[in-house]
C-alpha cells in the first residue's frame, strides 16, 4: 500500500488538523507495516499557485522554458506521479473563511488536469481517471459545521473536497473532523478525542 500524506494548516505544531493526519497515518501504517509513505507539507514546502506562463506551458511541452518554468513544471509532473501512485490519501486540513487553505487548493491545481486524471467524452460527460483510491480528510474546525447546524451553509471545505476528487474518480472518502475547537478548552479536548475514537476504528 501507497500512502500520500498531505498536510496544509499554517499552523505548524499547533495544528490540529496536523495531529490528526498523523495519527490516520500511523493507524494505517500499524496494520499494513509495509505500507510506504510519501509526505507533503504544503505550508512548509509550498507549491506554486497556478500562472498564466505554467499553463501556456503545459499546452507546449516541448518548447524551451526559463530554470524557474522548468522546475515549477517539474513540481506538476511529480505531484501527478505521487497521485497516480498512492493507494490511499490522508489530507490534513484547516478549516480559514470557510474553506480549504489556498496551499491545498494550489496542490488541486495540479492534479485536476484535463487529460490527465480526467476527460470528458463525446456526450460531454466526464471520466476521472484517477479512481480505484481511498481519501481520508482530517479537518478541524473552530466551529460546528455538521449537517442542521447554522454554520452548515458555510462548509465548503468537506464538500469541495469531496466534489473535486470525486470529478477525478476518488469516491471512496471518508471525514474525520474534529468541529468547534475554537469554542473553548474543553470543546477543543472533546473535539479532538471524538476525532481520535472515529480513527481508531478506521478500517485498515
Amino acid at each position: 500500500m501507497n500512502i500520500l500524506h498531505l498536510d496544509s494548516s499554517i499552523l505548524g505544531a499547533h495544528s490540529v488538523s496536523r495531529a490528526l493526519s498523523a495519527d490516520i497515518v500511523a493507524k494505517l501504517k500499524t496494520a499494513t507495516p509495509e505500507a510506504t509513505v510519501v509526505y507533503r507539507d504544503l505550508a512548509a514546502d509550498p507549491i506554486a499557485h497556478l500562472s498564466g506562463a505554467y499553463l501556456a506551458a503545459t499546452a507546449k511541452p516541448d518548447d524551451a522554458h526559463g530554470a524557474a518554468l522548468q522546475a515549477d513544471l517539474a513540481t506538476g509532473a511529480e505531484t501527478l506521479k505521487e497521485l497516480f501512485a498512492a493507494d490511499v490519501l490522508v489530507i490534513g486540513l484547516g478549516f480559514y473563511n470557510f474553506t480549504i487553505p489556498s496551499q491545498l487548493k494550489a496542490w488541486l491545481d495540479r492534479i485536476l488536469v484535463a487529460g490527465k486524471t480526467f476527460r470528458y467524452d463525446a456526450n460531454g460527460q466526464v471520466e476521472g481517471l484517477a479512481g480505484g483510491k481511498r481519501a481520508i480528510l482530517a479537518i478541524a474546525r473552530g466551529a460546528v459545521y455538521a449537517e442542521g447546524s447554522p454554520y452548515a451553509p458555510f462548509e465548503h471545505a468537506e464538500t469541495y473536497l469531496r466534489s473535486t476528487l470525486g470529478f477525478i474518480g476518488i469516491r471512496d472518502i471518508e471525514v474525520i473532523a474534529a468541529d468547534g475547537i475554537a469554542y473553548g478548552p474543553d470543546q477543543r479536548a472533546a473535539a479532538i478525542a471524538g476525532a481520535q475514537d472515529r480513527i481508531a476504528t478506521l478500517a485498515a
